[in-house]
């Protein structure tokens, strides 16, 4: 057996525009779409050609189209949260996820225990360690309040009166939504 028949002949993956070209095409839009140099790295963008207006707007439907779910349940977590009074001013959908942002200890405090975590003390929340002892309650009660759902908690050195709450995914939101509903 040669080094020749040992070696097998992969075939190239397939430009990274490729799947960009054909959604465009299954949509029916018209856009050019470019390859990155052949001798580039991953890193470099692929390009999109200007699109017309009519189609412009047709692209910006289809992605509302496809994150409608996504955004549908931030409105909705954003009502719930402010019928309870807890304010999240950095909801916001981005790539696709839900960003809850910043929140004041003792809005989380409030969610902690509307997701059925062990009631705080009396006191309001407002130091680094209550930051800590609000931080842990969230670990705890919202992966059981969304069936196993992970949101990253974390205390905010620079802020000691504010939390920073991760994203979540859609269908984390809306299990997070029948928890605070009930």
């Amino acid at each position: 057996m040669t080094d020749t028949d040992t070696r097998t002949n992969t075939p190239a993956p397939p430009p990274p525009s490729s799947e960009l070209r054909a959604a465009f095409r299954e949509a029916g839009l018209s856009a050019c779409v470019t390859e990155p140099d052949a001798d580039a790295d991953a890193q470099n963008p692929v390009r999109v050609t200007l699109l017309s207006p009519t189609d412009a707007r047709q692209l910006a439907r289809l992605i509302r189209t496809g994150t409608k779910r996504t955004l549908k349940a931030a409105r909705t977590l954003r009502e719930i949260c402010e019928g309870y009074r807890i304010d999240l001013p950095g909801l916001r959908v981005e790539h696709g996820r839900i960003t809850l942002g910043p929140i004041r200890i003792d809005d989380a405090a409030r969610l902690a225990r509307l997701l059925d975590a062990v009631p705080q003390a009396t006191e309001q929340p407002s130091t680094t360690a209550d930051a800590t002892t609000v931080k842990t309650l969230l670990d705890h009660a919202f992966p059981q309040a969304t069936g196993g759902g992970a949101l990253s908690v974390l205390v905010r050195e620079n802020a000691p009166n504010l939390l920073g709450l991760g994203s979540i995914d859609a269908r984390t939101a809306r299990r997070l939504i029948r928890a605070l509903q009930f």
